[in-house]
């Protein structure tokens, strides 16, 4: 399925309509004293709005790239609007400032640091408009963060939620002074696993930890060495194993925001398919498999974007890494 001009306009309507809502908001604030109490808008003055702060910046990422795409699509005018009156000097500043709080060390890692970095690179792509330099600040400190941060980080997280790191290492590496310690950090966590077991999902999986770590690896590595990789990694790919992940996670309640996160996860499934098929040779005969697996995840989930604000104000960016492939 492609990412057609109709779809990104219904996935651009969803995220105009929570980019700028307030509440419900879902903080991740560590409060000092009783001055720390203060609204979602005064604390992120940008990204304020989409229920938490990560979801918010990756409806912007979304927002951009739909626009880079479909620069005609009905909401184009909407989205340069947004992006004008938020991604201001001042609002930008406000961002920072909440970052240079000392128990502010820690807020977003990994996950909102990585997303961050990837609207920094989806902004790049309009040189004729200042948003990408008005959020250069920004994406500074999240960069230096990670270059502080990985060195030091012994082990990774292999969970299927906001702290999975193969997942931020995938994202952060469209920031290029990142790349050569990114791919380090890659080989160092991930280069000797083999025979992944795929004991997925968890009941709050929004990521695969099998496949976000094989797709970090191809984003990383040199073709010639990821392939081999990947063989001793997923070896029974061809014959649908591990089972697991070819069978599309099932959603019971999307009015609860945990158990919502596994149409997220059929959705990042149907990116990682996506993207290492179409990192194998064109006669590889584990392609039609993976090819196979996405659409089948993609079907489980496209349909139910929007069913609850619970998966509203996120879902649609993850099916745009699926589509956009």
């Amino acid at each position: 399925m492609p990412l057609t001009r109709d779809l990104a306009a219904r996935f651009a309507g969803i995220a105009l309509g929570h980019v700028t809502r307030e509440y419900p908001h879902a903080l991740t604030h560590v409060l000092d004293g009783p001055p720390d109490v203060r609204s979602p808008r005064d604390l992120h003055p940008v990204f304020y709005g989409s229920f938490d702060w990560h979801s918010c910046v990756h409806a912007y990422w979304m927002l951009a790239r739909l626009l880079f795409l479909f620069p005609a699509m009905p909401q184009a005018a909407a989205i340069r609007a947004l992006f004008d009156s938020h991604l201001t000097a001042e609002a930008v500043a406000g961002e920072c400032a909440y970052l240079d709080r000392p128990a502010a060390r820690g807020f977003e890692r990994p996950y909102g640091w990585a997303w961050l970095l990837e609207l920094s690179a989806a902004m790049r792509v309009f040189p004729d408009r200042p948003w990408s330099a008005t959020l250069a600040p920004l994406t500074a400190i999240f960069a230096a963060r990670f270059e502080d941060f990985l060195p030091k980080a012994v082990y990774p997280v292999r969970a299927g939620t906001h702290f999975n790191t193969a997942f931020a290492l995938a994202l952060a590496d469209d920031h290029p002074p990142l790349r050569d310690l990114l791919r380090q950090t890659a080989e160092r966590w991930y280069g000797a696993d083999t025979n992944c077991p795929g004991w997925e999902p968890s009941g709050d999986d929004f990521l695969s930890p099998a496949l976000m770590e094989a797709e970090c690896m191809r984003r990383l590595l040199p073709a010639e060495r990821f392939l081999p990789w990947l063989d001793r990694f997923l070896p029974d790919i061809a014959d649908g194993r591990p089972t697991a992940l070819f069978r599309p996670a099932a959603v019971t309640d999307r009015s609860d925001g945990k158990i919502a996160h596994l149409d997220g996860l059929n959705l990042s499934r149907a990116w990682c398919w996506r993207s290492l098929a179409a990192a194998l040779p064109p006669d590889d005969p584990r392609r039609p498999v993976m090819l196979r697996a996405a659409e089948l995840h993609l079907d489980a989930a496209l349909p139910h974007l929007a069913d609850d604000y619970m998966g509203e104000h996120w879902l649609a960016s993850f099916a745009v890494l699926a589509l956009d492939v």
